[in-house]
């Protein structure tokens, strides 16, 4: 029994060994592009985004008497059997490839078409009663087909980004919950500021997480406007007239996603705006995050030369030389995974200029990019939960301590005794080195009661009515 069956495309036959699914141009296409070395299958999303098109497309054209009864329904039985996980080991060709995709969407065709053939009780390659472009890609292009199934799988690739960042965000406002009432010391430009609690600092963390929750999900509505029917170039040149309505009808129903035919299918067939803004607020979600792991960083140092004001959980030891030194390995992770995402947002933005005339052939680099990125801000996100921040615990002592010993405290007596002596007494305090409060008592300018009114607590980190402030 032979172990290759023969294929022919344009540039002759080859052997394609027999216990594969995809035919002479995946063979071609994987001998090509070794790139990566990560195929298409590494993102299940992608390739249930293509089958589901596969299968939309099947349904239309079914619809519009164009695919007679027994093709579609092997073709469907062959869609689902991918969206069910089958063969997805199939889908070898390497994210990035040259052809604008349509290697991408020829070893879709090609696997989908031989798993339809063994459905109709043929062998894998008797094109003759099933064809992969004749057939699967009936009224279709790689140019609306690779687009749409990109948009469909970036919607649904979201989905854990977002569960990983709303865990985050309700891990530290649970933390500031915890740290409700542990006064600290705020800082500018990393010198002493006014007083907040820490609390207040965590609920920024959890709130400036949520944003970018709102704007990503704001984002992923460009995604739900695609080009199916638009064919080569938009035009919809053989596709029926009625085709791309129902294409995109049938593919809403089938993903659960609310899809829409673009106003202009030769614009969406050449343009990226919509990956380029996803691209964009998936760069600013990196940037805040690794924002917020400097300051984890910054508010852990030490733990006694540096501020020490929180403590991170010790999760390995953090030297080969020093004993007893621990890193804080895991916000140090988190600012990798957004020197990645920064990247790649560049990477995208290069790629999106670069289209010419009537199509972007550059694609296959936009989504590897931006699955990649979603992929790694979900895993920082989880680990920075999981490993660091549900662990993190208080060093109230070190931020009473601080808290008595800033000079910071004088802004609050601005309203009372007058910017000119504040500064004074500012200067005083620390070229004595006393605090506040005691240069204030020494020189009478406010009785101890006012004093300890305006420097409760609840006075330092809160509006106040000072109408009845007298500054001297």
């Amino acid at each position: 029994m032979s172990q290759f069956r023969i294929e022919h495309d344009l540039l002759g036959d080859r052997q394609v060994p027999d216990e594969v699914y995809y035919g002479v141009h995946t063979l071609r296409a994987k001998e090509n592009f070794h790139i990566t070395g990560t195929p298409i299958s590494t993102y299940p999303e992608l390739i249930n985004a293509l089958a589901l098109v596969k299968q939309a497309a099947a349904q239309a054209n079914f619809k519009l008497g164009l695919l007679e009864q027994d093709k579609h329904d092997a073709i469907v039985a062959a869609c689902q059997a991918v969206q069910a996980g089958k063969c997805h080991e199939h889908f070898v060709v390497d994210m990035i490839q040259g052809g604008a995709g349509t290697s991408t969407n020829m070893n879709a065709n090609e696997v989908i078409c031989n798993l339809a053939l063994e459905h109709m009780g043929h062998k894998r390659g008797e094109y003759q009663y099933l064809h992969p472009n004749e057939d699967v890609n009936m009224a279709q292009s790689t140019n609306d087909v690779y687009p749409t199934a990109l948009h469909l799988a970036a919607y649904r690739s979201l989905d854990p980004l977002f569960a990983a960042m709303e865990r985050l965000r309700d891990a530290f406002l649970k933390k500031s919950e915890e740290f409700s009432s542990y006064m600290k010391i705020g800082r500018t430009q990393l010198q002493d500021a006014v007083p907040m609690t820490l609390g207040q600092e965590f609920n920024a963390f959890a709130t400036m997480i949520n944003e970018d929750i709102v704007r990503l999900k704001e984002s992923r509505k460009l995604m739900c406007d695609v080009n199916l029917g638009g064919t080569a170039i938009g035009t919809g040149i053989t596709a029926h007239p009625e085709y791309a309505q129902l294409a995109v009808a049938a593919l809403s129903d089938l993903s659960g996603v609310q899809l829409r035919v673009s106003d202009d299918l030769i614009e969406a067939t050449q343009d990226c705006g919509g990956f380029l803004h996803l691209s964009g607020v998936l760069k600013r979600a990196a940037v805040k995050l690794s924002k917020l792991s400097n300051d984890l960083r910054l508010l852990s140092s030490g733990p006694r030369a540096g501020m020490g004001e929180i403590c991170l959980p010790a999760v390995q030891a953090g030297s080969s030389i020093m004993p007893g030194k621990v890193n804080p390995v895991i916000p140090e992770v988190v600012n990798q995974v957004a020197f990645e995402v920064i990247g790649a947002d560049m990477t995208v933005t290069m790629a999106a200029e670069a289209g010419q005339l009537q199509l972007n052939a550059f694609e296959p680099v936009i989504i590897h990019s931006l699955l990649r990125s979603m992929a790694l801000l979900s895993n920082a996100c989880d680990t920075l939960t999981q490993f660091c921040v549900v662990g993190i615990t208080a060093n109230r002592e070190c931020l009473e301590s601080n808290i008595e010993r800033s000079i910071s405290l004088v802004t609050a007596l601005n309203p009372f005794i007058g910017y000119k002596a504040a500064t004074s007494v500012a200067a005083e305090a620390f070229q004595t080195g006393t605090n506040i409060r005691d240069v204030v008592l020494k020189r009478g300018l406010m009785d101890a009661e006012t004093l300890n009114d305006v420097l409760r607590a609840e006075s330092l980190i809160q509006p106040r009515d000072l109408r009845a402030a007298d500054p001297a």
